[in-house]
């Protein structure tokens, strides 16, 4: 009999509630990132100019084995980043190729080896529905967009974490929140999301070594909990993401995970794990798994679990039989631990994590930016190298 779902208790509630406001994500505008611009062929602010399509000979694929990430036999730690976003809702909106090909050069030079990136921002844009609430496809727009930001990763080798969708696009003021609401709840338009946008996504850039991942929903803990956000419960969402993990898993090679926000989520020692293997099998049926668990962290979670700064994954119930990383926290560490984000790199390496992708290289709000991003990557780059860059930095 599994687990019965649970609320997060009352207690934390009126702390949840606040979240975006007491640092993470969502909600924003256009980011502060590092000036400066490359002439490019491709390089044409919103307008539409195809490139092909990236073919990789498999030789740079992220893998696991032995539950840890690994590139060509050799093992891999994700020396990351959150670069969620330039201009909010830029894959069929706002598109920069310019800013995306200078900041992905800057970063892999400061030794940045992925990036999490956002691939619909709040839902208004890029994304089709149908009278009857199904998506029927993604806008040509939205594909060149993408296509281009697929391109200069692989030229940068900057991994991409893809972040399908935020609990923004859930969210009460966002053009299509009512729709997303419905198809996370109905069989027949999650599967219509499923077969019209997650699946053609994995099979467009399979061939490129440089999607590593696909990171289903950015802290679907929101779309639960919050009533702003649709509080829908947790079985039609794990059903849902089931539903997105068996297509990816079933048309391509990518990873697959999901960025929860309270680790109790991701953990039965410490709450429910919402995305285990278990669940996720019972409710969406076989090929529906996460491939690696991504968590997030913030100093007003402290108070309730600690920071995992000091503690691994299995200290938190997190299972070690996959690979386990910090897919968000504050470019500042921990201000109330006194631990800036040098010394957090280094602490979630010795700890047993697997990487970590601090919140922003772009510096979207007051948790940070680039100087603190490429100082922790640059200490860690000089620290393990060979893990960073297992293929080389220029090879």
């Amino acid at each position: 009999m599994h687990k019965q779902f649970k609320r997060l208790s009352a207690w934390m509630l009126g702390a949840v509630m606040m979240m975006t406001g007491l640092g993470g994500c969502g909600d924003s505008g256009k980011s502060e990132a590092d000036s400066g611009s490359v002439s490019s062929a491709e390089s044409s602010g919103n307008s539409i100019v195809p490139v092909d399509l990236v073919q990789s000979d498999g030789s740079a694929k992220v893998t696991i084995a032995d539950a840890h990430f690994q590139v060509g036999g050799k093992k891999l730690w994700l020396c990351g980043t959150n670069t969620p976003w330039d201009n909010w809702n830029d894959f069929g909106h706002d598109f920069d190729y310019d800013f995306w090909d200078t900041h992905f050069a800057a970063l892999h030079d400061a030794g940045i080896n992925s990036s999490r990136v956002w691939i619909l921002c709040s839902g208004d844009y890029g994304i089709q529905f149908d009278g009857d609430g199904k998506v029927t496809g993604m806008t040509e727009q939205f594909w060149n967009d993408t296509d281009r930001l697929m391109s200069v990763a692989a030229k940068h080798k900057i991994y991409i974490m893809a972040t399908m969708m935020s609990f923004d696009c859930c969210k009460t003021g966002n053009r299509n929140h009512k729709k997303f609401r419905a198809m996370m709840q109905d069989a027949d338009l999650t599967q219509s999301y499923v077969d019209n946008y997650i699946i053609p996504f994995a099979e467009r850039y399979d061939s490129n070594d440089y999607l590593f991942s696909i990171d289903l929903c950015n802290e679907p803990d929101w779309i639960h909990e919050n009533e702003e956000s649709g509080r829908i419960d947790w079985k039609p969402l794990v059903t849902f993401f089931g539903k997105c993990a068996q297509g990816i898993h079933q048309h391509s090679d990518i990873l697959v995970t999901t960025g929860i926000a309270y680790i109790p989520n991701n953990s039965d020692k410490r709450g429910t794990n919402v995305m285990s293997d278990d669940l996720l099998k019972y409710y969406a049926g076989e090929d529906s798994y996460m491939d690696f668990y991504s968590v997030h962290f913030y100093d007003w979670m402290i108070q309730w679990h600690n920071d995992p700064f000091k503690m691994s994954p299995a200290d938190y119930g997190l299972l070690t039989s996959k690979p386990n990383v910090l897919g968000e926290c504050s470019a500042k560490g921990s201000v109330q631990d006194g631990i800036d984000l040098v010394q957090a790199g280094q602490m979630l390496y010795d700890n047993g994590w697997d990487g970590v992708f601090p919140w922003t290289s772009t510096g979207t709000d007051d948790n940070g930016g680039f100087e603190e991003v490429t100082a922790y990557s640059k200490h860690m780059e000089e620290q393990i190298s060979d893990l960073i860059f297992p293929l080389g930095k220029d090879s």
